[in-house]
Formats: C-alpha cells, structure tokens, sequence
C-alpha cells in the first residue's frame, strides 16, 4: 500500500535522471556509428545493409513514438519508461549473440523501444513547469544529454578498435541496467492520469492534427533534425570511404557537431525565456541554414577536406541545439493536457522523416561518390526547417499570440 501511494504522488523526478534517459536514447543511437563498415565485414555484408541498422531503427522509432505518448498520457509516464527500458536490455542482448544479419537487424529495431526516454523526459517537463520554462529546462536537459552522444562516437571508435564492435552494445547494456535503477528509485509520477481507455485517448489526436501551429513546429523539428539524420546516415561512409579516416578519427570528428549542439542548449536554456521560443527557433534555423549553404559552397568550388566537412556540421549542432528545444516546448504547449501524445506525435513526425533521409543519404553515398550528394541534401532540409518558423510566427501574428 505505501508503494502504491508512493506511485500515486506527482514526483518530479532530478534533471539527473532526465537527461540519463535522454541520453541513452541518444547513445544509442550513434554510438556503434563509426564501427558501421567494420561490422559489415564482420557479418559479410554490403556497407548499405549495415547502414540500415540506422535508418530502421529510426523508422521503428517513430511508429513506437506515436503509441508512446497516449499510453503515457492514460498508464503514466513511470510505467512506460521502465518498462521499455526492460525491453531495451533484452534487445540489446539480442544484438550481442545475434549470428548473422538479419537477427542482428531485428534486435538493433528493437533497441527503438528506448526512444520512451525522449519522449517521455520531454513530457516530464512539461508535466512540471509552463511553457517558457519548459523550453528553458527542455534546453537544459537536452544540453546535458548532448554530452552523452558528443562522446559516444569517439568512445565507439576506440572500443572497436581494442575489442570490437560488440563493446559498443555491451556499454549500451551496462548502462540501461542503471538506468533502469536510477529511474525505479527516483522517478515518481508526474503525469495526471485520467480515466479514460486508450482508445479514447488516441481518437484525441484530431485535436492537434487540426492545428496549423502544431503542424508548424511539428514540421520545424522535423526538418532540423532531418539535417543531422542525413548527417548521421552518411557521415561514416564520407569519414571512411571519402577521406579515408580510421573508425576512431571518425569518431572524433563526430564529436564535433555534438559541441555544437551543447552550446546551442546552453544558448536555448540560458535566453528562450527572454527571447521567446518563435524568435530562439528561427535564429538556431538562420545559424543552420548558413553554415549548411556556406559548407555547399565550398564544396562545390572543388575544396574537399575532412575538416572542412565535419567542422561546417558544428552549425547544424548549433542551430539544432536552438531550434530544437523551442520547438518542441511549442508543439507540447497547443494541448497541455495531451503532452505525452504531443509529443509522441512529434517525435514520430520528427524521427520518421529522419529515418527517411537517413535512408536516402545511403542511397546517394554509392561507390564513388563524393561528400557533396550528402551537403545538398542536408541543405535542403535546412531550407524546409526556416520555412515552418516562418509559417508559425505568420499564424500566430494571425491569431493575435506572441511571437
């Protein structure tokens, strides 16, 4: 009975504990990045096989997304981040003993279950704090979190040079078995339940679907974040194929655009509240779009360089470390009451069409091709992240709000 009171209590739980969910999520998704051409020899398979491992897992991710938040939002958010971090845990065994490909393939999608810690340490915010605040806070936790990903590649790149490939998934296994104690001993209830059935919840989606500014924001993250997803599919080949660079060196180099982000965070969670969430994402998307039309530029006047690449993808981590938590702070704050769903939704709009141009980078990155399929592409992206801003601060000048 006092474990079930305890459950019950509205028990915000330390940023600690908010950011190592987010950042689990985060590592795992980039951490086994410059190992990628290693473990398609190992398994005996095409590089862009193994480049898939990527862009399912994203794929997977953002179906799970959209179940994630109305579950959140009627069983709670403790419930569905602990139980997919068991899920996790056993995935990510299935990956280590996996023999060949394809069982590999199907574990690593269903490492995605873990995208609940995104997810839900967003709407743990939200749940705790109003708007401004949350896009404050919500730059402070992904700040940290940037912290776990920034070293991720480079811890990646040196373990499968000493041990292999495998130590990558078994540091991810090791720390999802602390986290899921960190998240039993200090993470209480912060949701407020209501009693109505999944179902129900789930036809509430309407309500933000019909919401132009939902769908701005929505589409903002989408695009900025879709940046760095072509980035994160493409990246290892050009590091590897295109500049002839080591595992570890890529690794390094990855944590570039990691720096980037963490400043970014910084700037978003020190001055959204003064500035505004509007005017923070359309600077971060201005600082995106000009680094990327800068790196093209170079690029197309014939300077190739490793360092010229990686270090012009600091200002997608930048821009991306302004824009992202504003916009997603905006699209949790047009329903309050559906913040899980809000940002499931989200998150599954984002982390979809990051799967799709993840996917398409692979395909552009052929034998021998150069850096620059994949800056256009990137570039691209940046263009549709400016243009939903845009159309939010357009609609809500319509609507008589704040931009």
């Amino acid at each position: 009975m006092a474990d079930s009171i305890y459950l019950d209590r509205r028990t915000p739980p330390h940023i600690a504990t908010l950011i190592l969910l987010a950042g689990l999520s985060a590592l795992s998704m980039n951490i086994f990045l410059p190992s990628l051409p290693g473990m398609a020899a190992w398994f005996g398979v095409p590089y862009s096989v193994m480049q898939m491992s990527v862009a399912l897992y994203l794929a997977l991710s953002a179906v799970l997304q959209i179940a994630i938040g109305p579950i959140s939002d009627r069983y709670g958010r403790r419930k569905v981040l602990l139980g997919s971090l068991v899920l996790f845990l056993i995935a990510t065994l299935g990956t280590l003993l996996a023999p060949n490909a394809t069982l590999f393939l199907i574990f690593r999608m269903a490492q995605a279950v873990i995208a609940a810690g995104m997810v839900l340490s967003r709407a743990v915010v939200r749940d705790m704090v109003p708007d401004a605040q949350a896009a404050s806070m919500i730059g402070y936790v992904t700040m940290g979190m940037s912290i776990v990903p920034m070293i991720g590649p480079v811890l990646g790149g040196v373990l499968e040079e000493l041990i292999g490939w495998q130590a990558n998934f078994g540091l991810l296994l090791v720390l999802g078995l602390f986290t899921l104690w960190l998240t039993w001993a200090d993470l209480g209830e912060t949701a407020t339940l209501r009693p109505v059935s999944l179902a129900a919840q789930m036809r509430q989606y309407p309500q933000l679907l019909r919401s132009q500014r939902f769908w701005g924001y929505a589409l903002c993250a989408g695009f900025a974040s879709g940046s760095f997803f072509a980035y994160l599919g493409g990246a290892p080949y050009v590091g590897t194929e295109v500049f002839n660079l080591s595992a570890s060196g890529v690794g390094a180099l990855f944590a570039l655009t990691a720096v980037g982000y963490a400043v970014g965070n910084f700037v978003a969670g020190r001055f959204s509240v003064r500035i505004g969430m509007n005017r923070m994402v359309y600077i971060g998307a201005l600082v995106t779009l000009g680094g990327l039309a800068t790196l093209a530029a170079v690029t197309l006047a014939g300077v190739h360089s490793p360092f010229v690449f990686f270090g012009f993808t600091t200002f997608v981590g930048f821009g991306n470390g302004m824009t992202l938590p504003n916009a997603n702070a905006g699209l949790l704050s047009i329903k309050p009451e559906l913040a899980g769903t809000a940002s499931g939704l989200g998150g599954a709009i984002m982390i979809g069409g990051g799967a799709a141009l993840a996917a398409l980078a692979g395909v552009l990155l052929g034998p021998g091709a150069t850096e620059t399929p994949l800056v256009l592409l990137m570039l691209a992206s940046a263009c549709g992240s400016l243009l939903s801003i845009l159309w939010v601060m357009r609609r809500a000048r319509a609507l008589g709000l704040s931009v």
